[in-house]
């Protein structure tokens, strides 16, 4: 049986998606881009987007009764693989060892222009 969950302390999807879905011990979180949950507007900057993702991504863990530390996977979609040292510091800032699995890829075009995009599966 799968749950939506729902946080207003987290951007609300932008389409036909939930922020995350429960289902069994997993929770599935849609992928976050840097939308400040106040304000609705993208933040300015890979730095202050990754920040905000990251912060995002902690709110909808929050919501299901999880942390950072349930986090198995996450997926990683960047517009330039330049940033990828930058992103890598402040992800890796968000979590402890053993770390998630995770795949990082290069992507065209994000929604509304953002830099960084991330999606993660955690487990409790």
């Amino acid at each position: 049986m799968k749950k939506e969950i729902r946080t207003d302390k987290a951007p609300l999807p932008i389409g036909p998606y939930s922020q995350a879905v429960k289902c069994g011990n997993f929770i599935f979180l849609a992928g976050q881009i840097g939308i400040n949950p106040q304000t609705g507007e993208l933040v300015e900057g890979t730095e202050a987007q990754t920040r905000q993702v990251m912060e995002n991504l902690k709110a909808v863990l929050a919501e299901a009764g999880a942390t950072m530390d349930d986090v198995v996977r996450c997926d990683i979609h960047l517009v330039d693989l330049g940033e990828f040292s930058l992103v890598n510091g402040i992800y890796a800032g968000y979590f402890q060892a053993p770390y998630p699995a995770r795949v990082t890829v290069a992507s065209a075009s994000l929604p509304k222009g953002a830099r960084v995009e991330i999606a993660a599966i955690a487990t409790i």
